[in-house]
């Protein structure tokens, strides 16, 4: 396509982006370990610097703790934050190496043993930088329950662990330099539980005297660590973490994320077709009761509501008792243990269409981060990779938000926002940047009404932002 010149774009010089703390987005995603969170983000930090050590590892963590408190969910929600997608992590499931000729399938087998072709590693170089992204070249690798792997395995490690570099039994290495590695594991667990509350059961576990706890658990989970690996393994960890039991506010803050998650399922399966969901106080408080516990955590909480609110969603979607733009308000009903759902119709008068977003980036790793979260949120996205593109955009679809990048090829993101404006008065734009503006553009942007969203941040604080921005401009406009 040829975009039209456009001469109120000025030419200037590619800046580097700096490192930004990402303690507070990963503390959103990971919730009720914030000490997790403070062990975990200088290693990032480190490496996004520069500054990791060479010739080992980024870091290696061994989390600890009761099932259900987040361990995995730790590496998951650090993923979504680098990557952009939770499934950017090189899963082990130690569970499948408890047999010692298993964990030769990490490596395969050498030349000249029977199956040799067949048999291709887990563990290879391309497998490590596939989970990468161009958003952040750090490799998270999860080792989970590692305590459940043989002897072998940990062997095995020694040398991935300390020096960085795995054989595989092709004779060729692997360089885990540029990774995280973690070591999830439920050694202690039984034992911790009897500190947490000798009594299992979601009230009386969640409000037991916690002054001590902290201290209990992690000498309880050390110990334990100590009887199960050698001296030389544990020393190659850089950081062990003791997970605490959830309390009541985090369980909620959770079944709040879930609830989210669970919109925006319904968002992107039935598109034009779906429904809101609202959930009220005591619908919440019913899930809670029925899907958390000092036991298992918050593990049995996503199979909770999809018993409860999913399953009985989907058997109403599929009698046609749910109109697309309804309202399913759920709560707990008297004297039943089922949730119970009222539908409220959409008003007439109330616009299906969608709204537009049309997004500034040239290198596309931002339309990519935030398609599918745009699109489950109910917009529409246009992208364009250049300054004269985006105008060209613009004129002809008449998008309800704009995203622009600061850093854009030849031109200032500052000055194709500004050319936007121009055109589309009305329309919000966000300016996109991991740098300090000058003061001078920062009391630009104040002027011409640009939101200025600073990096890194999570897709959905974006959506959240768009959202607010579309509406209070439809408000604008109606009135």
């Amino acid at each position: 396509m040829t975009h039209r010149s456009h001469p109120i774009l000025r030419t200037v010089a590619p800046a580097a982006e700096p490192v930004n703390s990402l303690e507070s987005l990963l503390s959103r995603k990971l919730i009720g370990q914030p000490a997790a969170t403070r062990s975990i983000i200088p290693y990032v930090q480190m490496f996004q610097a520069g500054l990791a050590p060479e010739g080992r590892p980024a870091g290696v963590f061994l989390l600890l703790g009761p099932t259900g408190t987040g361990k995995t969910k730790t590496v998951e929600a650090l993923a979504e934050v680098l990557h952009g997608s939770e499934k950017n992590v090189l899963k082990i499931d130690c569970g499948e190496f408890q047999m010692e000729h298993e964990v030769a399938k990490l490596i395969g087998a050498p030349p000249g043993y029977l199956g040799h072709r067949e048999t291709q590693p887990m563990l290879t170089q391309q497998r490590l930088g596939s989970v990468a992204s161009e958003h952040s070249g750090l490799s998270l690798v999860l080792f989970d329950e590692i305590e459940k792997a043989a002897p072998s395995m940990t062997r095995l490690l020694l040398g991935v662990l300390d020096k960085a570099t795995l054989r595989l039994g092709d004779n060729s290495t692997v360089n885990f330099e540029r990774s995280l590695i973690f070591l999830t594991s439920n050694l202690g667990a039984r034992e911790m539980l009897k500190e947490i509350s000798p009594d299992f059961g979601f009230r009386g576990g969640m409000k037991a005297e916690r002054t001590d706890l902290a201290g209990k658990l992690e000498s309880v989970a050390l110990h334990a660590v100590k009887r199960k690996f050698s001296p030389e393994f544990v020393n190659r960890i850089d950081q062990v973490v003791t997970y605490q039991p959830l309390t009541e506010e985090a369980l909620r803050e959770i079944l709040a994320l879930q609830v989210d998650q669970l919109q925006r399922h319904v968002r992107e399966r039935l598109g034009q077709r779906h429904f809101q969901i609202s959930v009220e106080d005591s619908g919440r408080d019913r899930l809670l009761e029925r899907g958390a516990s000092a036991e298992y955590g918050a593990r049995e909480l996503k199979r909770t509501i999809h018993r409860m609110l999913m399953q009985p969603l989907a058997a109403m979607v599929s009698e046609e008792r749910i109109d697309p733009g309804s309202v399913v308000r759920v709560h707990a009903g008297e004297g039943s243990a089922q949730l119970q759902f009222a539908v409220e119709a959409r008003a007439a008068d109330e616009d299906p269409t969608p709204p537009v977003v049309l997004i500034v980036d040239d290198r596309g790793g931002l339309q990519q981060f935030l398609d599918r979260q745009l699109r489950q949120a109910g917009f529409d996205l246009l992208a364009a990779d250049s300054g004269g593109h985006a105008l060209d955009l613009a004129e002809e679809a008449e998008p309800d938000a704009i995203l622009v990048d600061y850093f854009l090829p030849g031109t200032s993101g500052i000055d194709v926002a500004l050319a936007l404006r121009s055109q589309s008065p009305a329309v919000p734009i966000l300016l996109m940047t991991s740098v300090d503006l000058p003061r001078r553009e920062q009391t630009l942007c104040a002027q011409r009404g640009f939101v200025i969203l600073r990096k890194p941040f999570l897709a959905a604080d974006v959506v959240r932002e768009i959202r607010a921005r579309v509406e209070t401009s439809q408000v604008r406009l109606a009135s």
